[in-house]
């Protein structure tokens, strides 16, 4: 017996034809940068018209998924990581921007993260990998009075730790982490006045990566972004008047 029922929602036709296309990638053995069948061709298989078509592949594309370029029929696209980041960027700006717990939840996970990254470049690093954080940190030093260089020569620091790991996930989460808090809150990677702060930090982080000290590195890493948690704690603080 039906105890409580529970409406049967009615999906889109162009949410149908997406799980039809997404089925015929995976069990037609269809591979990047292979071609789809031509919107004619899909409306004559599916019996349904051209703008569910064109919606379903739409659709698909803003989720990476093919590759649309005028007067040539749609591409299985190539997989990209860099594609699923900027897919979610707009997702984290909402997040960020109305979710004080997530924001709260964000700067933990990065914080581990990074000092995770820190530990590992001190067991990995070669010379090569060091005389990389060398030359980024000398960029940093000569960009303390651009703000907006300044800044990325930060995220690129933190960046080439994460390389040091040989995953290049890793280093995709580095900058995406570095990027969401970049630009939706900035505070809390850029500090105006605490340049010279900020670059004694890192060069704490590269001597102990150096060294080869993974629990030196590990907890420069870690004060280095606590002092920037705390920072934007108290702006917060004093912002909502607690």
């Amino acid at each position: 017996m039906i105890t409580k029922a529970v409406p049967i929602s009615r999906r889109k036709l162009s949410d149908e034809v997406g799980d039809r296309l997404l089925a015929l990638v995976h069990e037609g053995g269809l591979n990047p940068g292979d071609v789809l069948p031509s919107e004619r061709e899909l409306m004559a298989a599916y019996k349904v018209g051209r703008p569910a078509i064109r919606e379903a592949m739409q659709n698909l594309q803003r989720n990476g998924l093919i590759e649309i370029r005028h007067g040539e029929r749609p591409r299985i696209a190539e997989p990209s990581m860099d594609a699923i980041v900027d897919q979610m960027a707009q997702s984290m700006r909402h997040l960020l921007t109305h979710s004080e717990s997530s924001l709260q939840h964000l700067k933990e996970a990065r914080l581990r993260f990074e000092t995770e990254m820190a530990r590992v470049a001190a067991h990995k690093r070669t010379d090569a990998d060091i005389d990389r954080l060398k030359n980024v940190l000398g960029q940093q030093k000569r960009l303390r009075n651009n703000s907006r260089q300044f800044l990325e020569a930060d995220g690129a620091f933190h960046q080439t730790v994460a390389a040091i790991s040989g995953n290049p996930i890793y280093e995709l989460l580095s900058v995406s982490l570095f990027n969401w808090l970049a630009h939706f809150h900035k505070d809390l990677v850029r500090k105006p006045g605490l340049e010279k702060l900020t670059l004694d930090e890192h060069k704490m982080i590269l001597n102990a990566i150096a060294a080869g000290d993974p629990d030196a590195a590990g907890n420069h890493m870690a004060d280095h972004l606590n002092r920037a948690n705390v920072l934007y704690h108290q702006k917060f603080s004093r912002v909502s008047g607690v």
